[in-house]
């Protein structure tokens, strides 16, 4: 089985300014709109990392899901990792194992070519885990929730390149692991204190939580072509933490040459 690393999503408080961070500090551009999250009382837009995606959604509504995770983790920061399985009947081996784990499923929808599964983040504790799959299975190309194809033209990895590795965190980041490599079916390994599960282009990291902010997606690598654009940008938006490491959207992204 195979599960790869689609979309990263990030909630913030404003659009505007979080979008224009992202474009500034990291070299990339702003690529589609999805009229469809208004159905939960929010507003979106994606940007291409490399073949994949970073979407920012923004609460426009009272006591939505979104709203009430900005107030638990008390600001911005990351929200769900939403990935695509190379098989329908894995993307539905991932929602039992779910089931069997006594972890609800927020949301799905079942169709002829794209079947979209949402696990829930009070059960999986650090964020949404989504599993979709399409039927034209290219880890690379078409991908539904940034509209299919026309995303391509704007991808741009002359300063950004692709992601790295996800980071997970909480009080009790074992029990972090074990959960979520249940529910995904994949290992979890040891190396020195962190744990890792490792997904078909990302590596999955758990760690304990040490900001006060509690379970949460604390942190994104990416791998970078151009660090001293990005530490510039960085500087001049408020942004930088240090040569290693800059700060979004209440997330650390870590930069990997």
């Amino acid at each position: 089985m195979s599960i790869q690393l689609r979309q990263i999503c990030l909630v913030a408080r404003d659009l505007d300014t979080t979008i224009n961070d992202l474009e500034r500090i990291f070299g990339i551009r702003r690529c589609f709109v999805d009229d469809g999250v208004g159905q939960w009382g929010l507003v979106n837009t994606l940007l291409p990392i490399g073949r994949n995606f970073l979407e920012v959604v923004v609460p426009v509504q009272e006591n939505t899901a979104a709203g009430r995770y900005l107030d638990r983790r008390n600001g911005d920061g990351g929200y769900m990792v939403i990935c695509q399985a190379d098989s329908k009947e894995n993307q539905q081996a991932v929602r039992q194992r779910a089931r069997d784990n006594d972890v609800r499923i927020a949301w799905e929808v079942d169709r002829d070519n794209w079947n979209i599964c949402q696990i829930h983040p009070g059960d999986m504790k650090a964020a949404f885990f989504e599993i979709d799959w399409d039927a034209t299975n290219d880890f690379e190309g078409n991908w539904g929730p940034a509209g299919g194809l026309q995303w391509q033209d704007k991808v741009d990895q002359s300063v950004t390149v692709d992601y790295a590795a996800v980071e997970l965190q909480g009080p009790d980041p074992v029990g972090l692991a074990e959960l979520w490599g249940q529910v995904a079916g994949l290992p979890v390994s040891r190396d020195g204190a962190t744990l890792h599960m490792a997904l078909n282009n990302v590596d999955i990291r758990f760690v304990e939580a040490t900001d006060g902010r509690g379970y949460g997606l604390g942190g994104l690598d990416l791998k970078v072509a151009d660090r001293d654009r990005i530490l510039s940008a960085a500087h001049d938006r408020g942004a930088y933490v240090s040569d290693d490491e800059v700060n979004v959207c209440g997330l650390r992204f870590r930069l990997v040459s």
